[in-house]
Order: C-alpha cells, then sequence, then structure tokens
C-alpha cells in the first residue's frame, strides 16, 4: 500500500536575498558532499513510504540533524540494513516562505544531510539517492508556524525497481 511519510523543512526569504545564483539554483541527485559516493539511479522505481522509515523535522532555515533526528535515523538505518533489497529515496521539503530556488536548494541540503548520515551509520552511498521538492509538496497549507513546521521535513521513502506497490517489506519481514 501506499503510504505518505512526513519530513520537514522551511527557507527564509531574507536568507535569499543577497546569495549569489550557485546558493539559489536547485542541486541535483548526486550533488551531495564530496566523497559521499554516486547516488544510484531511482527512475522508474516505485517510491513508497514505509512505516518503519521515519521522517525528521528541521528547524526554520536550518538543515542541520539535532540528537532526536540522529536516534531516529539511526532506526532508519537499521530498517534500511535489514532490508539490503531496498533503496532508499530521501526527499527535502521546506514550508511554503522564500523563493522556490532557494527552497529548492535548502530541500536539497537536507537530503543531503540526511544521506550523508546513513552513510556515517554504514548504509552504502550507492543504496541512497536524494531529491528536493521545495515548498512544492506542502503536507499542510495554513499561514502558521505550527504548519509551517509540518513542511520542513526530510522523508526516507523505500525505492523497490522492480517490485509492485504493495511487494515493499512491512516489519518483521
Amino acid at each position: 500500500m501506499l503510504l505518505s511519510g512526513l519530513l520537514s523543512s522551511c527557507a527564509s526569504p531574507r536568507a535569499a536575498k543577497g546569495r549569489g545564483a550557485e546558493a539559489a539554483a536547485p542541486l541535483a541527485a548526486g550533488a551531495g558532499a564530496a566523497g559521499s559516493g554516486s547516488e544510484p539511479s531511482v527512475r522508474g522505481g516505485i517510491a513508497q513510504a514505509v512505516p518503519q522509515l521515519k521522517a525528521i523535522h528541521f528547524a526554520y532555515d536550518r538543515a542541520e540533524l539535532g540528537a532526536q533526528d540522529r536516534e531516529t535515523l539511526a532506526k532508519n538505518v537499521q530498517w534500511l540494513k535489514e532490508h539490503p533489497e531496498i533503496t532508499a529515496q530521501v526527499a527535502g521539503h521546506c514550508d511554503q516562505r522564500g523563493t522556490t530556488e532557494y527552497n529548492l536548494a535548502l530541500g536539497q541540503r537536507r537530503a543531503a544531510a540526511v544521506r550523508e548520515y546513513y552513510r556515517m551509520l554504514g548504509v552504502a552511498p550507492e543504496r541512497v539517492a536524494t531529491i528536493s521538492y521545495g515548498k512544492e509538496r506542502p503536507v499542510c497549507a495554513e499561514m502558521s508556524e505550527a504548519c509551517w513546521a509540518r513542511n520542513r521535513r526530510a522523508e526516507t521513502l523505500a525505492v523497490a525497481p522492480a517490485l509492485s506497490r504493495n511487494t515493499v517489506p512491512a516489519a518483521g519481514r
């Protein structure tokens, strides 16, 4: 069953001002930290939210992982290690504030931070792709801080290229 996961991200309209084009340009998959390994292609694959892969949320205009985020991601890593046939896609998201370009770049930095943490915990970088949706896929549309906080997220989805939508392993398999 296709499920939706939640992760948050947000961008500062002030932060986009005064930055060069390189800071605002969207980053493509594979543009992670140097030495972090090449990203897999997940084109044509079916990305599914899996209940065991939890989303994390970010502070306003930030891409740094907090202690609670690391605990959540460590549990995600355990699931990924138990399912080596699965490729992960980390999607970075932002809230509605800020420019499209700035939010795409911030979403990519958030996804890359998660990917790098997964790599540090032993997940092969060739198993983790990143993508940024910027502010284009909010989970909440209200104009409030509580809503914006829900949109500032990074989601880890399972991608099973050769499998149908109903074959991503569930808990305990």
